[in-house]
């Protein structure tokens, strides 16, 4: 099974003025690999090989709402059980979060990430 590897990276606060979410590319094209790796300067992020439901990438810090929705069942809208989590790296997987359990394969939706929507966090607690 091939994966792509790549990263997104958070310019942190304390060095810049505006802090920023760079993509993979970004990256590439304004730090070389000593920048990247100063993680003062930014808090790398690595991308977990799936996209949500509607083709946007999945990444470590992602805020993602997970739902499964039964194979069998007639109604477009219905949604099982649902929760929404961190994506985090454990062990040798990504996660949401350690204590989410689906009864069916989930439905992924990115809703935010823990540096730009601090607020989802909050509301979490």
């Amino acid at each position: 099974m091939k994966r792509e590897i790549k990263f997104r990276a958070f310019l942190n606060s304390k060095y810049y003025e505006n802090p920023c979410m760079l993509s993979w590319e970004e990256l590439l094209e304004q730090y070389d690999a000593i920048d990247m790796f100063q993680r003062d300067l930014m808090t790398l992020m690595q991308y977990t090989g799936l996209k949500d439901k509607n083709g946007r990438e999945i990444y470590e810090g992602d805020i993602v709402h997970a739902y499964d929705q039964e194979p069998d069942r007639d109604e477009p809208d219905y949604r099982g059980s649902e929760a929404t989590g961190i994506v985090e790296f454990h062990g040798s997987m990504f996660m949401l979060d350690d204590d989410i359990v689906l009864d069916y394969p989930p439905i992924l939706e990115v809703i935010g990430n823990i540096f730009e929507n601090t607020e989802m966090l909050e509301e979490e607690q």
